[in-house]
């Protein structure tokens, strides 16, 4: 059994998707569509997103399917290593994959992150320190940094 729900949050709807025993993806979209059908996977990844953004939650204890090359997994997983309130540039993403040299194919790997904010790819800028790209709306990006500049103080 698998599920998929859309829950609503400051940053606009976010499609959770399981596969009945781990989620495959959190993704952003513009409004929510098709059949929904939640589960435990589902609810609990809801749950704690609903924690993240009130500020109570600062790190994510959710079961992850991971699927890509191993350069990827790398990369994906180096993202939940970045702290919350901090950043980390391309290039740093790529060291922590175990290629330093890699930053462009560590700055595709960021672009593909399955999990919008639990894996927190928003916390990757330029190297000059400025926001970079985002897979999703910059806007979000911009967004979520401040969020947690602000809750990191407190």
């Amino acid at each position: 059994m698998s599920g998929r729900i859309f829950t609503y949050t400051p940053v606009g709807h976010l499609e959770i998707i399981s596969d009945g025993s781990s989620l495959v993806g959190i993704r952003s979209c513009p409004e929510p569509f098709g059949d929904v059908s939640g589960d435990a996977v589902t609810a609990e990844a809801e749950r704690q997103l609903a924690e993240y953004f009130a500020g109570d939650r600062r790190r994510f204890e959710l079961p992850l399917r991971l699927c890509g090359t191993d350069f990827r997994l790398r990369v994906w997983n180096a993202l939940a290593d970045i702290p919350y309130g901090e950043t980390v540039s391309y290039s740093g993403i790529a060291a922590a994959a175990g290629s330093p040299k890699a930053c462009r194919a560590a700055g595709n790997a960021v672009g593909k992150n399955p999990f919008l904010i639990v894996l927190p790819c928003h916390r990757v800028v330029a190297s000059d320190g400025t926001v970079g790209g985002f897979s999703a709306d910059i806007n979000i990006k911009k967004y979520l940094l401040e969020f947690e500049k602000n809750y990191y103080r407190s």
